[in-house]
């Protein structure tokens, strides 16, 4: 026979259990953004490498040091890595802790965000590929990375942020109040 303290315990579900939906986009989007945060901390303390993926305009600044872009740099690696948290509060129920309202408004913005950001750059490079577009000549030299690897990487974490924010969205509806 179970105690009253058992009882209690096993109706107060941790804050790190899942919230009832799949786990795997959240958990997906919440890796993609600490990857895609990690990549940008090694560039902020001085990494070079993949640099000359990203383009002369802004690779030659933070190199010489640019304090605009320094500050760019770290901003972009903090905001990326904000969204780990973000991700997780999607699927994990200390997510339950912030107003419903705020959690979709920070899943839908980043997913919003990160998709048309991806997708908007990855139609422009398409269209300059093709030649409908004329590519700038600093662009030139990086064209084929930004359509191949960074566009698409933008559009990754918008896609699994809006699957994640979607099932959110299911799991946590209120209950449908009953007809009068």
């Amino acid at each position: 026979m179970r105690t009253p303290e058992e009882n209690r315990q096993e109706r107060q579900p941790s804050l790190l259990e899942n919230i009832g939906v799949p786990t795997w986009p959240a958990y997906s989007a919440a890796v993609w953004a600490l990857l895609f945060a990690a990549v940008s901390f090694y560039w902020a303390f001085g990494g070079t490498a993949l640099l000359d993926t990203i383009g002369e305009a802004v690779t030659g600044p933070a190199l010489a040091g640019d304090p605009l872009v320094v500050a760019a740099v770290w901003i972009s690696a903090f905001g990326k890595l904000a969204g780990v948290p973000g991700a997780l509060a999607l699927t994990l129920r200390w997510g339950s802790l912030f107003p419903r309202w705020l959690v979709l408004l920070v899943g839908w913005g980043v997913t919003a965000l990160l998709s048309l950001y991806g997708g908007a750059s990855l139609v422009q490079q398409l269209l300059m590929a093709a030649g409908v577009v004329e590519v700038p000549d600093a662009f030139r030299p990086v064209l084929m990375w930004h359509l191949f690897l960074w566009s698409p990487v933008w559009l990754i974490g918008g896609v699994l942020y809006g699957i994640a924010t979607v099932y959110f969205t299911k799991a946590s509806r209120p209950p449908e109040t009953a007809a009068r």
